[in-house]
Order: C-alpha cells, then structure tokens, then sequence
C-alpha cells in the first residue's frame, strides 16, 4: 500500500476532504484529513468515517493508521500544517 492510494481512497470516501498521508515502510502511516463530515462529531465518530473509507485494508495492508481529524474551521483556527 502506498500513501497515493490511501490519500484517494480517503478522499474517494469523503468528497471535498482535504488528505496529507506520511509513512515509508509501506504499513505504518499518519494522516491528516480535513473535512466538512467531521462537524459536530467526536473523535472515534470522526476515526470511524475514515477507516470506512479503507474498509478491509484496515489491519491488513494498511497495519496502523495513526489519525488527525478536524473540520475546516479547526484546521484554520490551529493552523495545522499540510
């Protein structure tokens, strides 16, 4: 699994998400993922619409993801990096 891959999968899965993924071994990843969806919901709620996006991947080719989740109004109120 490459980090392309996950990125589009992502962001096949929540239209409009804004996704910066990390990782070099290839099973181990970080990601940051931007999106209107995650309004009024709570972490694992949040969690939970991105490992939706991976489906099966999860625990198989993708062995841990490590997740930010904000909406666009907390991405801009932080200034989080890409």
């Amino acid at each position: 699994m490459d980090i392309d891959t996950i990125r589009q999968l992502i962001e096949q899965g929540l239209p409009g998400a804004r996704v910066a993924v990390r990782g070099d071994d290839g099973v181990h990843f970080e990601a940051l993922v931007v999106s209107e969806a995650f309004d009024g919901k709570l972490p694992l709620a949040r969690h939970r619409l991105v490992y939706a996006t991976l489906g099966e991947r999860m625990g198989g080719e993708i062995h841990a993801l490590a997740l930010r989740t904000l909406t666009p109004a907390e991405y801009a109120a932080r200034g989080a990096e890409g």
